[in-house]
């Protein structure tokens, strides 16, 4: 079972590319110790398009992959794969990476259970399907060729795509919803994910739910504090 450490940096949903140079620049200064967590927990959707087997996906992002490599060797990267990273242990091999299928992942804290999922879970047959799919060793191995063959035109129109999605877009209902598919299902004392970009905190029966803000929005990061009476502490990203 996964230990969270007090001090450790928990980041959701920073979406990066070369275009959101934000990411990269905070790595770089955990790297350079400018920032010191005592552990990383990435709660997945850490690039806007990181796939493990697909060439393209991993060239693009090489500067920041080696960079988050060197950190791992330093201190322990927790990674949950999410919608916009998987199939990531090759790419990542010092970090721990758990993929979609081990989430909600067990971990405690201060002699709590808590739960962490990237989100994307219990999302219905239809994306289920859809998942299982795209993770396909086949369909990944094909996906790669077809793509090398038409000078990357599905990766560029993937790219093309997701510039376009509105990452900080308000929930209605956000609340209803969550409870819809968590209440009664689980049992611990925090429950905690990414991949709705809500920055929302409450109680759902006997435990307390966070769903945590987007880097990719406005840079938030989340410090794991002990002696607050919040597990979470919310920090900005201000860079030089």
């Amino acid at each position: 079972m996964t230990s969270i450490k007090e001090g450790a940096f928990v980041l959701s949903d920073a979406h990066y590319s070369p275009k959101r140079p934000e990411l990269l620049n905070f790595f770089k200064d955990i790297q350079n110790k400018k920032l010191q967590p005592t552990q990383l927990i990435l709660m997945g959707d850490i690039f806007d398009l990181l796939i493990g087997g697909v060439s393209k996906s991993i060239k693009q992002n090489q500067e920041i992959v080696d960079v988050l490599n060197d950190i791992s060797k330093k201190i322990e990267v927790v990674y949950l794969e999410g919608n916009h990273d998987f199939n990531l242990k090759n790419i990542f091999p010092n970090a721990k990476v758990y993929s979609l299928s081990q989430q909600p992942l067990p971990a405690t804290v201060m002699n709590k259970k808590v739960l962490l999922a990237h989100g994307d879970f219990n999302a219905g047959v239809g994306y289920e399907t859809y998942t299982a799919l795209i993770r396909n060793p086949v369909i990944l191995f094909m996906l790669n060729i077809v793509n090398k063959i038409f000078n990357n035109i599905i990766l560029n129109k993937l790219d093309q795509h997701l510039d376009k999605k509105d990452d900080c877009k308000k929930i209605n209902n956000f609340e209803e919803i969550v409870k819809t598919r968590l209440e009664n299902h689980y049992k611990c004392d925090y429950f905690i994910e990414g991949h709705f970009h809500q920055n929302k905190f409450f109680n759902i029966d006997n435990f307390k739910y966070i769903n945590l803000a987007a880097f990719a929005c406005n840079q938030r990061y989340f410090i794991v504090r002990f002696e607050n009476k919040e597990l979470l502490q919310c920090n900005k990203y201000l860079g030089d």
